[in-house]
């Protein structure tokens, strides 16, 4: 008995010594919008979609930085879908496969669409297909801004923008009909500087010289054997021949890992009663680290006080727990509320009180308000194509006078105090009224630039005033200005988080905090209890009205006949004019549209 107990667990050991060393090709199948934060948004009752935990940019670079490390992984297979990304995220998924292709390693890359985004991509993988008949959209680099003053005196209302900085084009969007000459300018540069990014990475990835890349985009639409001829793709594929050759490239016995390395995406099982019944009781219970470890902590979208919240309460949880050796703070936000970028900014300083290393790790756009929450930061990461800088102030009311003399309606007003009726929405600023709010704003101005100074010191190059005024950077030209200090995305801003605490390799996790949830989970999530240590009194995030309307407006039948730009546009304009309403000061970069790629 004993001899068969041996022959068992010998047996067992070599089963699992060589499950170990089988072959594995990762497999990056990615669909939908690739978040930062992985905290859902909206649907009823906060559920969005099948309730699937949301894949995060976060969990995709970490798990193809282990694919170039693991002796076991041999390639990976790569195909974008109708992956929603941004240019800063293709460049530092461009940057993780260029590692996986210096470790030796295959990258299959297969798309049905030739543009932009798939181009970068396709621009580290050794192997590119694209689908025989497939869509060749490499035409250059488009994008159209939304101007709203004619809606508005068709409506009766005017929008009444004070700025400070002549290129803090906020606010353009609602009192023109077009760009202003600063504003235009501004745009040409930040378009040559992404465009140029484009086609030095396609250029260089498949050795193709630059004046016949641009040559061949001028042509306008190809056929996808051009696109072959040409060198842009290696070979046209329908979907099943490639999935057939890349088997027989690696042979039986390799195993074809869609979930290598990443978190578990499908939620909780419910299957029945008491299975609701458990998620419901567990979902209010903190877990508590038992290993040290960095924290990753993702502000995504427009800063207001609801965005802001949440953010700021786990910052200022991660500076009392010891196990939490280190911050980055992920942003991807174009500002917001002066207010509420100056609450975020104090939670951050707090946390570098702890004497523990912070460091910010730009992704798409980190401007106006979101550069300022980033500027106290040990050390700043963007990418190439990172949007950034837009330091000014903008100010704005909407007078409603017009439209509701259209519609009948007479107001009387009464006021004690000189100044009572500043943001009276009836009438335009008085002249004294317009020197007033301006003093304001300047006062907001010079705090920012004295957090931009306090943080950064002496690598700022030159005059901080000639950087400010409004001015956006892409990455690459934040780098020779000392806005920033290095070009990498999350995986480097890890890195470097882990070398300023001075950590041994393996000897720390890492996590996105708050962890993201399925829609069913977030569902049964009540509200956190407050330290017993911690403030007795919290950030407030009330839920808007506006929101719900918004949700309802986007989603108007009439509106689906519009392009996924123009719809953003559309979007971004409510979500400005709610801005706008809650606050009167805002540090919120301009009217920039982020060309579709």
């Amino acid at each position: 008995m004993k001899s068969f107990i041996t022959f068992i667990f010998s047996l067992s050991l070599l089963l699992a010594h060589a499950d170990e060393k089988k072959a594995i090709v990762a497999v990056y199948d990615l669909e939908g919008n690739i978040t930062e934060s992985g905290q859902g948004s909206g649907g009823l009752f906060g559920l969005g979609g099948d309730g699937r935990r949301p894949l995060t940019h976060f969990d995709l670079v970490r798990s193809m930085k282990q694919a170039a490390e693991d002796e076991r992984v041999k390639g990976v297979v790569l195909d974008l879908g109708g992956a929603g990304l941004s240019l800063a995220q293709l460049q530092e998924i461009h940057r993780c496969l260029q590692s996986i292709r210096k470790a030796g390693k295959d990258v299959w890359f297969y798309t049905e669409s030739l543009n932009n985004g798939t181009a970068l991509i396709g621009a580290a993988a050794n192997h590119f297909t694209l689908l025989p008949e497939g869509n060749v959209m490499l035409t250059g680099m488009y994008s159209e801004s939304m101007y709203f003053k004619g809606l508005l005196d068709k409506v009766g209302v005017k929008a009444e923008v004070i700025h400070i900085g002549d290129f803090k084009s906020a606010g353009e969007t609602f009192y023109r009909t077009g760009p202003s000459e600063y504003a235009q300018k501004q745009s040409d540069l930040l378009f040559d500087s992404i465009y140029g990014q484009i086609l030095g990475t396609l250029s260089q990835g498949r050795k193709i010289k630059a004046k016949e890349l641009q040559q061949l985009i001028d042509q306008g639409l190809i056929s996808p054997q051009q696109a072959k001829e040409v060198g842009l793709v290696d070979a046209l594929k329908y979907r099943t021949d490639f999935v057939s050759g890349i088997r027989a490239h690696y042979g039986e016995g390799t195993s074809f890992d869609r979930t290598y390395a990443l978190p578990d995406l499908d939620g909780p099982d419910i299957n029945s009663f008491m299975d609701v019944m458990k998620l419901a009781f567990q979902s209010g219970k903190s877990k508590k680290r038992r290993k040290d470890y960095l924290a990753v902590v993702a502000l995504e979208g427009n800063i207001t006080d609801a965005s802001v919240a949440p953010v700021r309460k786990e910052v200022l949880k991660l500076a009392k727990d010891d196990k939490c050796l280190g911050l980055v703070l992920r942003v991807n936000s174009p500002g917001g509320s002066a207010l509420a970028s100056d609450v975020l900014w104090e939670a951050t300083d707090e946390f570098k009180a702890s004497n523990k290393p912070f460091v910010v790790s730009m992704g798409a756009v980190a401007a106006s308000g979101g550069y300022y929450v980033s500027a106290g930061a040990d050390h700043i990461f963007a990418e190439t194509g990172t949007i950034t800088g837009s330091i000014g102030v903008v100010g704005m009311k909407f007078v409603l006078g017009g439209a509701m003399e259209k519609l009948g309606i007479t107001v009387h007003t009464s006021q004690r105090g000189k100044n009572a009726g500043l943001m009276n929405m009836h009438r335009p600023y008085t002249p004294e009224e317009t020197t007033i709010i301006r003093k304001s704003m300047l006062d907001v101005y010079a705090t920012f630039k004295k957090r931009i100074t306090d943080g950064r010191g002496d690598r700022i190059v030159g005059d901080l005033e000639q950087l400010a005024g409004g001015r956006v950077y892409s990455g690459q030209d934040a780098l020779k200005i000392g806005l920033i200090d290095k070009i990498g995305g999350l995986n480097e801003a890890i890195a470097h988080v882990a070398t300023l605490a001075e950590l041994e390799p393996d000897s720390y996790d890492v996590h996105l905090t708050p962890a993201p949830k399925s829609g069913i989970e977030g569902m049964f999530a009540g509200p956190e209890k407050p330290d017993k240590d911690g403030e007795f009194i919290q950030a407030g995030h009330a839920q808007r009205p506006a929101n719900l309307l918004q949700q309802q407006i986007m989603n108007s039948p009439s509106l689906q006949m519009l392009t996924v730009d123009q719809r953003q546009s559309l979007e971004q304009f409510i979500k400005r004019i709610q801005a706008y309403s809650e606050h009167h000061i805002l540090l919120i970069g301009q009217d920039f549209t982020i060309p579709t790629l």
